[in-house]
């Protein structure tokens, strides 16, 4: 009889791909502790939850862990386009439904990972009560089939928006820091939810007992982002790939780190399986700070070959881009070094294997 050849999990994405492999290698994230589970992932279309079910795939295929994985998703047809031929392979199942009512699985379920949120800036600006709405009461709807299904595990996907803006003379920013959040700008529709949203995962492992773990996000990318997502990194590649110099809407003194999709992974999980109950984890590469401008004078050296530059223009209703106000923020990431976790990429790195990646997307048209 002759052999089928093996489903990869990302076949149109070689960098992708090559980040799979050597992620389930990881040493450091326990994948013996979801042998022969079962890991609900919402937001699965997503860039961080289709990279955590395909990693879990990948562990199936490498490691032979046996796991099930469950993409809760809105649409069938993105999901089908987002994981292709991994969906007949037997591993990852499909199911179809919205955070914002009573999740419906009748299933066993071990673990949740619940990334599915609003990601726009202009939508959190347009649509500021939806934002809120599908934080709040869309987390209420996982949480409690968490509790249903009296899962061993809980991880939300927050982000480092929860600290606001912080003070001058902050420094480096760990899980205790509260910064400032005028509540009301509807920009903080987003910053404010999240918060809320910490709070009632934090009441729900205190009254309920769910094993509820926060990951607090820095803004993460790499291989895998959309050739059109909207986001300031993916901005700045697509000026690279298409030539195009690198227009800027304000003065770009906004300082951030970041992180790669990979590393963020490998976070995700470790805080899911290693992390302590009710308690947040900044993920991030604290050596990745840099600002805006920088960072697309960065782009324009990173990609010599564009000869593209920097230019600005400021507009009169900046407000209206949905931008945070201007801020330094670096996070502290020593709790998640204490779990085992390390960065493994490099800011010029990660645009780099963005750049490649997304060069993959745009020519297969996803």
């Amino acid at each position: 009889m002759e052999n089928k050849p093996e489903i990869l999990e990302s076949p149109k994405d070689p960098v992708l791909q090559e980040d799979l492999d050597l992620l389930v290698r990881d040493k450091s994230v326990p994948f013996d502790m979801l042998k022969g589970k079962t890991v609900f992932v919402t937001g699965a279309t997503g860039l961080l939850g289709a990279q955590v079910v395909k990693t879990l795939a990948c562990s199936n295929r490498v490691m032979g862990t046996d796991i099930q994985v469950l993409a809760f998703a809105r649409s069938r047809e993105k999901a089908e386009r987002v994981f292709g031929d991994l969906l007949n392979r037997g591993d990852v199942q499909v199911v179809l439904g919205d955070i914002d009512g009573q999740i419906k699985y009748d299933g066993h379920v071990d673990y949740i990972v619940h990334g599915a949120s609003a990601t726009s800036s202009r939508y959190f600006v347009s649509n500021p009560v939806e934002t809120i709405l599908t934080a709040v009461n869309g987390t209420l709807h996982v949480l409690e089939f968490a509790r249903e299904k009296q899962a061993e595990g809980f991880l939300y996907l927050s982000s480092l928006e929860v600290y606001g803006t912080p003070a001058d003379d902050a420094g480096m920013i760990d899980e205790s820091y509260s910064g400032y959040i005028d509540p009301l700008k509807v920009r903080s529709s987003y910053s404010e939810g999240k918060r809320m949203v910490e709070c009632l995962c934090a009441s729900y492992a205190a009254e309920y007992g769910v094993p509820v773990k926060i990951a607090r996000l820095s803004q993460t990318f790499g291989a895998g982002v959309e050739y059109n997502d909207g986001r300031v990194f993916a901005e700045f590649i697509r000026c690279a790939l298409e030539k195009k110099d690198i227009v800027l809407h304000t003065d770009g003194k906004t300082v951030r780190s970041y992180c790669y999709t990979k590393d963020a992974v490998a976070a995700m999980l470790l805080i899911l399986l290693k992390g302590e109950s009710g308690a947040a984890y900044n993920v991030t590469n604290m050596d990745t700070k840099i600002s805006i401008a920088d960072m697309a004078q960065l782009v324009c050296d990173t990609f010599q070959e564009a000869g593209i530059h920097v230019t600005f223009d400021l507009p009169d209703d900046v407000d209206s881009y949905g931008y945070n106000p201007q801020m330094v923020i670096a996070l502290d990431s020593s709790r998640l070094l204490a779990l085992g976790w390390k960065p493994t990429t490099a800011l010029r790195e990660m645009f780099l294997r963005s750049a490649a990646s997304m060069a993959d997307a745009g020519r297969s048209g996803s």
